[in-house]
């Protein structure tokens, strides 16, 4: 019995003879004597294929005849001559060693002096050469044991033959031995498993992995301990046959023991998981040179002038040409990337949480595009691009929420996401800042980045913002005001009626419903003292859903005022305001002192924080006030009222507003949520002008708030 540990320091090796228990050299002797006797001459044997060969012909020889976990068909007769050819070459070497094992064993000699001179016959071999041709000298022997073993009672010959070595005798006492088969079946594995790493480790590149790498390097160091120990290993299965077909049934059970084969394969096993472990790390390391290296040809791709897109688009979604990565939207076929060539591409980029809204509201601005016959739209193409977390094993309900996604989009999709590389992803995290929030990254025909998230201008101003890039996203704000049509959109066309005939309309927002009953009855009773028609419109909050439910359910029960039953409208109000800020930052601009922007940022504070209002006289907006003075400005209506006619409502209620907004405005706090990409890095508060200070939080997730959000805020 042999025992033997990859820890430092030497260890005794115990082989019991027939005298006894007996002491022999430690490893480090042991493997010294090894390493000696290994002079390659340079020559390179192919061994993969001579390897795939012993695995079949050993998962095909076992005591239970079970399915082959490899079947190897060789239909290609270039590739059956040259597995023939290169067999021819070495099969002088692979009977030298069957002969070597067969007299070592019949002449008594112990398992690592066979083992040694096996390592002298094979000394100008590489490691795993040695390792496969000992496997191949094996597999000879035992897999015709086993053939015979099979056909005997069918065939003549295979019958005769049988007799001369004992076969029949021998499997009539299957249940003697069947203990001493399991053994050997589990050792085979174990040398199996040894082997296919150790040609592995052959394998790995160079031009990407060197001797320097601690994983490597270690690995390297134990290969000779793990080729010396599978060839024993070996050596001590041929000895099982051997001794079974020449002394007999009765000798062998007598003489072997069961346990001595368990040992070794549990060596085995143990070098075999310290190799696979270190052969993990190795994988790691190359795949990440391999994405740096990806990586940095993207960047180099994106700084190069192309003639067209194509180069870009396969670097970003497969480069290969032996699939279709692209699933049609509308006839839902694989189709190739050509489908693209010298057209506007808008990239868009999610994770598979892509909410219904978004979705519904970007199908919408797809399909109004594509009616517009003759438009500049028709030759711009969307792509969704999946990005899903590395780290997270794919699973059925990943791939039915994938499909599901990708079933109900009009656009062209990537077929599946493991088509997107680790290189491209982190490019993507990493220069075009996705985080996992959906963002838009436009190319021109020539593949070049025309706007690094145009799902903001989507938001903003749909197909106008056509062909959704930086110049147009500028181009577009400065012909921006500030007014209510920038504000609604078309999200409800009601109020475009009720700006056209230049009602006072409050849109108001908040969840707190005690507020919002006092707010609607005060605005009622000074219109109705005023004179003025007024309408009044409940956008609700950027977060909260069900709370704003709720809200909505008492506005429609005690009519309090106009509301949107639809809450897609609601979440397009809200992610259209904040589209206006990241835009700004997208452009660096989100400071800007233009009065449009600061009432854009006012709004998306008093959302964080209470109630609040914005007053407009057809388009054009009077007031944009927090609860806590909108509230008391109505509330004070009869301080007021004796400027309206001089001044009218519309002035008399902003200078009223402004003065006690100067007594006690509340200034503005805002918060970033970590999903999005870009966020600034400093911003001055709408109110006071300071520069706000920066706080990182993180916490679990309430309601619709995300973890891992940070917020500004002047105290």
């Amino acid at each position: 019995m042999a025992y033997w540990s990859s820890s430092s320091g030497p260890t005794q090796q115990l082989i019991k003879g027939g005298r006894g228990m007996v002491a022999m050299s430690d490893d480090n002797i042991m493997m010294k004597q090894i390493i000696a006797t290994h002079t390659p001459d340079g020559r390179e044997v192919d061994v993969k294929p001579l390897f795939f060969l012993v695995q079949d012909i050993l998962n095909r020889a076992t005591f239970q005849v079970e399915t082959p976990e490899v079947q190897m068909e060789i239909e290609d007769k270039t590739q059956q001559a040259g597995l023939i050819a290169m067999v021819d070459a070495i099969s002088y070497t692979i009977d030298r060693i069957s002969c070597e094992i067969a007299y070592k064993a019949l002449g008594g000699s112990d398992a690592h002096a066979t083992t040694v001179s096996l390592f002298n016959l094979l000394a100008t071999y590489s490691w795993d050469a040695k390792l496969v041709l000992t496997l191949a000298a094996f597999a000879l022997n035992y897999g015709e044991f086993w053939l015979l073993a099979q056909i005997y009672s069918t065939n003549q010959l295979a019958k005769s033959m049988a007799i001369l070595k004992q076969l029949p005798s021998i499997m009539e006492h299957t249940g003697q031995l069947k203990s001493r088969f399991d053994a050997l079946n589990n050792l085979i594995k174990a040398m199996m498993d040894v082997t296919k790493c150790v040609i592995q480790f052959k394998e790995l590149p160079s031009a990407y992995i060197q001797p320097d790498v601690a994983a490597f390097s270690t690995a390297m160091a134990h290969i000779p301990i793990a080729v010396y120990w599978t060839i024993r290993s070996v050596v001590a299965c041929a000895t099982q046959i051997t001794m079974l077909t020449s002394l007999g049934h009765e000798v062998a059970v007598s003489t072997t023991e069961a346990w001595e084969l368990s040992t070794l394969a549990h060596k085995l096993k143990t070098i075999y998981e310290h190799l696979t472990k270190q052969l993990v790390t190795c994988y790691q390391y190359i795949d990440e040179k391999r994405s740096l290296e990806a990586f940095q040809m993207l960047l180099h791709l994106f700084e190069t002038i192309h003639v067209d897109n194509m180069k870009i688009l396969r670097a970003l979604i497969y480069a290969k040409d032996d699939l279709l990565p692209l699933v049609d939207g509308a006839s839902k076929k694989r189709v190739s990337i050509d489908v693209l060539r010298r057209r506007n591409v808008l990239l868009l980029i999610s994770s598979l949480d892509f909410s219904h809204e978004e979705l519904s509201i970007l199908e919408q601005i797809y399909l109004e595009s594509r009616q517009q016959a003759g438009r500049l739209e028709s030759h711009s193409e969307v792509v969704w691009i999946p990005i899903v977390d590395e780290s997270v094993k794919w699973n059925e309900t990943m791939q039915k929420q994938f499909e599901a996604l990708q079933a109900s989009m009009p656009w062209y999709t990537v077929h599946h996401p493991s088509l997107i590389e680790k290189a491209v992803i982190k490019f993507i995290k990493e220069v075009w800042h996705f985080k996992n929030r959906p963002i838009l990254v436009v190319l021109d025909p020539q593949g070049k980045v025309v706007s690094p998230n145009a799902i903001h201008m989507m938001w903003i101003w749909g197909i106008n913002a056509f062909p959704f890039t930086s110049t147009r996203e500028e181009a577009l704000w400065k012909e921006e005001i500030w007014r209510l049509e920038l504000l609604v959109d078309g999200i409800d066309l009601e109020i475009l009626g009720w700006i056209r005939e230049g009602k006072y309309i409050f849109l108001y927002g908040g969840d707190d419903l005690e507020w919002i009953r006092k707010f609607t009855k005060a605005a009622r009773s000074v219109a109705t003292a005023a004179s003025i028609p007024l309408e009044m419109v409940y956008v609700g909050k950027s977060t909260k859903r069900e709370q704003v439910r709720r809200i909505t359910a008492s506005i429609q029960v005690e009519k309090l005022s106009h509301f949107w039953q639809d809450h897609t409208m609601v979440w397009f109000f809200w992610t259209r305001l904040e589209s206006m800020l990241f835009s700004k930052i997208q452009l660096g601009k989100a400071d800007s002192l233009d009065p449009m922007m600061q009432e854009i940022k006012k709004l998306l504070s008093y959302d964080r924080d209470g109630g609040w209002a914005v007053l407009s006289k057809g388009s054009q907006v009077i007031v944009n006030g927090h609860g806590t003075i909108i509230l008391p400005t109505l509330l004070e209506y009869d301080i007021w009222k004796e400027h309206i006619p001089v001044k009218g409502f519309d002035v008399s209620f902003k200078e009223h507003h402004q003065k006690l907004h100067g007594v006690g405005h509340p200034c503005c706090r805002f918060e970033f949520s970590s999903h999005f990409g870009r966020t600034p890095h400093s911003m001055t508060c709408p109110e006071c002008q300071r520069v706000m200070e920066k706080f990182t939080t993180f916490g679990c997730c309430h309601d619709d708030q995300v973890p891992g959000s940070f917020s500004s805020s002047l105290r």
